[in-house]
């Protein structure tokens, strides 16, 4: 698949084992139940500490288990007593079968479950899309077994749990914006109105992306949130000024022309300051180390031309239209 490269797969050995296979009709005869068993096994195998040896000022773990030959010897392990219930005892090769075996000498898990990691770098788009075309093809070509099932992670499933929780954020900045304004101004309308600057804004950024083929990522998104910031400053700059000379009584378009006249410069002050702070930032644009600054860079003077551009012109026009009758 284009975009993809390193692809690699968790690499498992094959080793000889041995496998230890329960009779379970054999076992309810002599009443041992399969947790007494693996207790055996257990103990056999790994060994069970039953004392502690001291020599001075050093202590030892003393643990019992079956030396390294028998381990690997099938008929050793069969010999293996399982005392019943009853309190007899009876071989383990009376109540399991042992049979030499290949298997992985790995076996990762997950959540209690195994898996094997196919892992994978992205060069040269983003990894959000990768991931998308991957998940569209694997669904489509890939006929799993039953009981199996594919689970995409890795940074992708970070990006995309940081992406959810910065747009969640971003929602909120919005509603709270709004609701200052209509705190501040007391009108809903007028509140309304600031609020056009966001997609003014939210314009301009999504086109600086698109211009320089990039992508709408993390940091571009925190762009954005900065970016209404802004734009809604410039909305208010321009409003609060109308309202002022309405109240002084002046009419409401002489307000307006007035009013637009004395914020512009404020407003471009504001914004060629903010851009050409940025401006070195943005023209790191896919330079190491930038992953972050160039894009919020970028996404942040797009919006800035376009926010500050139209502010002049649409909020006048819809000041006029909609709110100049409920602003004084």
């Amino acid at each position: 698949m284009e975009g993809l490269v390193d692809v690699s797969v968790e690499r498992q050995a094959d080793i000889p084992q041995l496998q230890i296979r329960a009779d379970r009709r054999a076992m309810a005869r002599h009443g041992v139940t399969p947790a007494e068993m693996a207790a055996a096994v257990d103990v056999a195998f790994q060994g069970e500490e039953v004392s502690l040896i001291r020599e001075g000022d050093r202590a030892f773990d003393l643990v019992v288990r079956y030396a390294d030959e028998h381990r690997t010897d099938p008929e050793a392990i069969g010999r293996t007593l399982m005392t019943t219930p009853a309190g007899t005892t009876v071989p383990l090769s009376q109540l399991a079968s042992i049979v030499p075996s290949i298997g992985p000498n790995t076996i990762s898990r997950e959540n209690v479950q195994r898996k094997i990691v196919v892992s994978a770098n992205v060069a040269r788009r983003d990894v959000g899309g990768a991931a998308e075309e991957l998940q569209a093809r694997v669904a489509a070509e890939v006929e799993l077994p039953p009981g199996y099932y594919v689970q995409y992670g890795g940074q992708f499933e970070s990006g995309r749990e940081a992406t959810r929780r910065i747009t969640l954020l971003s929602l909120f900045s919005i509603a709270a914006i709004f609701l200052i304004m209509l705190r501040a101004f007391g009108s809903a309308r007028i509140a309304a109105l600031l609020m056009v600057n966001l997609p003014l804004a939210l314009a301009g950024g999504v086109l600086a992306v698109l211009l320089i083929g990039g992508t709408v990522n993390i940091a571009t998104l925190v762009g954005f949130i900065t970016l209404f910031g802004i734009a809604v400053r410039n909305g208010i700059l321009l409003v609060s000024r109308y309202q002022d000379l309405r109240a002084a009584g002046a009419g409401l378009a002489p307000s307006i022309r007035r009013g637009s006249m004395e914020r512009l410069s404020p407003i471009l002050m504001t914004a060629l300051t903010a851009g050409l702070a940025l401006v070195p930032l943005a023209l790191g644009i896919g330079e190491p180390g930038k992953e972050i600054q160039a894009p919020l860079a970028v996404v942040v003077l797009g919006g800035l031309f376009t926010s500050t551009t139209l502010n002049m012109v649409v909020v006048p026009a819809l000041f006029l239209r909609f709110a100049g009758d409920r602003a004084g």
